[in-house]
């Protein structure tokens, strides 16, 4: 229906009231701690650079220096870029750089793994290096030494034989050394970036009130959007005004108002969408994510009444919060896997996928499951997954294969 002008001016009602049912308020979550910005690796360098002793000159060549680390505490910029940007000579920038390289975190600095991990075992103390064939306590020709800046891509290939033959050592030892190397950080920055570095605020809310699912869209510091009182005195004096002006305060009118309506409606749609979702998915809201079931846009689509790109549209970048957690929309939709049963209902591929990960997690490091393996093992669930199925979830869950996680010692 088309609704009055009356509706869209400004009310006594404060802008983003929203009515709760009671028992719904204590399950929102609570929005009294706020996010602290956390110190950047670009801050925490800049801080040592200022109580280094250095020059004011060097200091400069050391600001440009840290700028141009990446996320990860790597210098990717050529040392003569660098030095055609302050006019002096690449010898010049090396040194400074040299005493960032001690900075913390270690490791920082370098412009490849290798030197990232030989700044490290710099840091390493007397006693380390020695245990593992260090000279009297010296990263300087000890068997740590050897192994990153000579046989790093055998290392990573765990070409472990292949290194013990080339240093005319045992693979014990190259054990050893590989646990002190596989305590390092190949991503120093790491600690200082991260992608959660942000707060996520949940767009509709799904509490249970008296037994049932509901859900409430969240308008907390969404104005209520209205049309200014100064309008209306003008709408009311439009007698005194041109024809024009009646024209073109009716044709903004209509244009604000249908803004309106669309951002209403859009809500309206968000809620349905929702609620359809936790229709679908009661059981995940009960239980947790392995009872989450298969769901496609279609259904969605389908029990709504409303074209499967809208649904795609509503969902993209959107959040629920519920008793299991905070969720974006499009993870409840996901594909179904077969069970060896045809009268039992088929499983969500996030369920899948969160089987694989406990048997990684609880497999023999020694003997790793192969991806052929854990195929079986869900067949023996009565879960018909083939193969390179299973290898292709355990790649996207970013898991190594089996010979990459095997560990021998």
């Amino acid at each position: 229906d088309e609704l009055g002008w009356e509706d869209y001016f400004e009310s006594d009602r404060r802008a983003g009231d929203v009515e709760y049912p009671s028992a719904a308020q204590d399950e929102l979550p609570s929005y009294d701690q706020t996010a602290v910005k956390p110190t950047s690796l670009e801050d925490h360098l800049l801080w040592q650079l200022g109580l280094s002793g250095l020059s004011e000159g060097d200091k400069e060549i050391g600001r440009l220096i840290i700028g141009n680390l990446d996320e990860d505490g790597y210098l990717r910029t050529p040392l003569n870029d660098l030095a055609a940007d302050v006019g002096v000579a690449p010898e010049a920038v090396e040194a400074v750089l040299r005493q960032v390289q001690t900075f913390d975190p270690a490791g920082v600095g370098a412009r490849d793994l290798r030197e990232c991990l030989l700044i490290q075992l710099g840091h390493l103390d007397r006693d380390s290096l020695g245990m593992v064939g260090g000279r009297a306590g010296s990263l300087k020709g000890s068997l740590l030494e050897a192994i990153v800046a000579d046989h790093l891509k055998d290392l990573e290939k765990k070409h472990y034989g292949r290194i013990a033959k080339a240093l005319g050592i045992t693979t014990e030892e190259v054990f050893a050394a590989t646990r002190v190397i596989e305590g390092l950080e190949p991503k120093p920055g790491r600690p200082y970036f991260s992608s959660d570095n942000y707060v996520v605020v949940p767009d509709v809310f799904v509490v249970k009130d008296e037994g049932e699912w509901v859900v409430l869209l969240n308008d907390e510091g969404v104005p209520r959007l209205r049309i200014s009182p100064y309008y209306k005195q003008l709408m009311a004096s439009k007698r005194d005004q041109s024809e024009t002006t009646k024209a073109y305060m009716d044709e903004k009118l209509r244009g604000a108002q249908w803004i309106i309506r669309s951002i209403e409606q859009r809500k309206k749609t968000i809620i349905k969408v929702v609620g359809s979702i936790v229709k679908f998915q009661e059981q995940f809201f009960d239980k947790g994510v392995q009872a989450l079931r298969p769901l496609v846009l279609k259904q969605v689509a389908e029990d709504i009444g409303m074209h499967e790109s809208t649904i795609s549209r509503v969902t993209a970048n959107k959040y629920v919060y519920c008793p299991q957690g905070m969720f974006e929309l499009k993870f409840f939709f996901n594909a179904g896997i077969q069970r060896a049963d045809q009268n039992e209902d088929m499983l969500s591929s996030v369920t899948v996928r969160d089987m694989i990960r406990r048997m990684v997690a609880e497999e023999d490091v020694q003997h790793p499951l192969k991806d052929q393996e854990i195929a079986a093992r869900l067949r023996a669930d009565n879960i018909m997954i083939a193969r390179r199925t299973v290898a292709k979830y355990r790649s996207e869950e970013n898991i190594p294969s089996a010979c990459q996680r095997k560990r021998f010692f």
